[in-house]
């Protein structure tokens, strides 16, 4: 802990030099701070990191015990400590314990024998997949959907997270219940609103006249015995691992309707390019490491320089659900006001994940980013290969804006009338893909795991249990089951207003 004081005490008292300063001062800056891995190029040159500070953050990196802490994860060990448990989203890539890793194998060989199946039309004429979870068990496939099934003819994906009716509406007004995969994802089957929304889809399926809805039905979970106690046949439940979290389980199970839509070539794929980050993770000199050295951005803004959001955006259409994927990721992994061992943190977690896709944003929000009085570090992320087939024009101004919002970030521009003055000095970080293709995407998404992994290392604090989702859970059950006296007068009084 002394060790670990003194390394913060070393960057407070860092120099805080501009970043203009900084490339005047640092020739080699551009070559240092940029890192190629993967078919992604990170630019980390647009921070206030400099070689003094990235030694003082390897220092505390050494004092927390970060090594050792990664070697547990990769290994298998019980990093999850509040639950006692493994995090073993690695090993679904391949890259883990040798039993997990080989147990990752065989469900996915089972999932894979399923699609086999659903593609030579063993369930019937499916032309439609109504995935329905909720939290990691949806945002993760609609992400991978989204980014990469748009062309693939294969199958029409809805992803409903919503206990909302009207989400649910939407898509049966679409679909044919005939033609219809329903695939319900819980990792323990009991999660409220998933199983209200799967109850409704199986009624459709009966209303519409499908003679046997379960037929229709397959469930992901980690908890399989509850599947088939609910009535799926255990031919069509796809488990995964307990010790893979929701927010980290698109690679397992989860990623079925994923799989599905795109192609199991596509699927594996994905899980290769997020295994080269693995080992790029976990193999790389810390001054060289993608992952470690965005946590370092993530902590000096947080806590040496108090900025308390984080914005990133997506420079492309396809990735235009990846800040909502992220907010899960990064907030409820960091989300904590204490330490693996239960004492309170010394310094601020995560940053609150907001953000948007290009160029849209800089109608809305790029205001703020410039000339407001918020200090609010920049992602850019963007492809090189465009996504569409129209005139190279619209791709060409899509990466001009990119690049030209994190210049103008940086530079500022000075006037006599302050109303026209930008200060400049606001950092940003550029993600460039060569491509959005499943090897690309899978590397993006797991160099996030591993930057919430290195956040969570540094500061002491468990990123794989999630407990603040529970309260108001419980609260929600408490008002069928207790009744509302126990309530606050406003509570109570909303409760009244809105059920009589």
């Amino acid at each position: 802990m002394v060790d670990t004081v003194k390394a913060w005490q070393a960057i407070q008292e860092a120099a805080r030099p501009g970043l203009t300063e900084l490339f005047q001062a640092e020739p080699d800056r551009l070559s240092r701070l940029t890192i190629d891995e993967g078919g992604l190029h990170f630019d980390f040159s647009k921070t206030h990191l400099d070689a003094g500070l990235i030694d003082r953050f390897i220092a505390l990196a050494d004092a927390a015990g970060f090594a050792k802490a990664r070697e547990a994860l990769f290994s298998g060990a019980a990093v999850n400590v509040t639950e006692g448990r493994a995090a073993e989203h690695p090993a679904e890539r391949g890259q883990g314990a040798p039993e997990s890793v080989a147990r990752a194998r065989h469900f996915h060989a089972r999932m894979r024998a399923l699609i086999d199946a659903i593609e030579a039309d063993a369930l019937g004429p499916i032309r439609h997949v109504l995935h329905i979870g909720i939290g990691g068990s949806a945002l993760g496939p609609d992400l991978l959907v989204d980014a990469l099934g748009r062309d693939s003819g294969r199958y029409d994906v809805a992803i409903v997270s919503n206990v909302d009716g009207a989400a649910l509406e939407a898509v049966f007004r679409r679909f044919d219940p005939a033609a219809t995969l329903v695939v319900i994802a819980s990792k323990a089957s009991a999660t409220t609103e998933t199983m209200l929304n799967a109850a409704s889809a199986l009624a459709w399926l009966a209303e519409a006249g499908v003679e046997d809805p379960y037929g229709q039905v397959v469930a992901l979970t980690a908890a399989p015995e509850r599947a088939v106690e609910w009535g799926v046949d255990e031919t069509r439940v796809l488990p995964f691992a307990e010790s893979v979290g929701g927010r980290y389980s698109l690679w397992s199970s989860i990623g079925f309707p994923a799989a599905l839509a795109l192609g199991w070539d596509a699927f594996e794929t994905l899980l290769e390019g997020a295994a080269a980050m693995d080992r790029h993770f976990r193999l790389a000199p810390p001054e060289r490491n993608a992952p470690l050295l965005a946590a370092f951005v993530d902590l000096y803004y947080a806590a040496i320089r108090q900025a308390e959001t984080r914005a990133v955006f997506a420079y492309d259409e396809r990735l235009r659900l990846l800040p909502s994927y992220l907010q899960q990721l990064e907030m409820e992994s960091n989300g904590k006001r204490v330490r693996a061992d239960g004492k309170p943190v010394d310094h601020p977690t995560a940053p609150i994940t907001w953000g948007g896709v290009g160029t849209d944003a800089q109608h809305a929000v790029f205001q703020l980013l410039h000339q407001g009085t918020h200090l609010v570090p920049v992602e850019f992320i963007a492809s090189i290969e465009p996504g569409d087939a129209l005139d190279e024009a619209h791709h060409r101004a899509l990466l001009t804006n990119a690049f030209a919002q994190g210049a103008a970030l940086m530079a500022g521009k000075a006037s006599e009338d302050p109303a026209r003055a930008y200060p400049g000095d606001r950092p940003s970080t550029t993600i460039l893909l060569d491509s959005v293709d499943p090897a690309r995407l899978g590397a993006l998404i797991a160099f996030y795991e591993h930057r919430v992994f290195a956040n969570a290392a540094l500061l002491g604090i468990n990123p794989f249990d999630q407990f603040g989702v529970e309260l108001g859970k419980e609260i929600a059950k408490s008002i069928e089951t207790e009744g509302t006296d126990r309530f606050d007068p406003s509570t109570r009084a909303l409760i009244a207003r809105a059920f009589g």
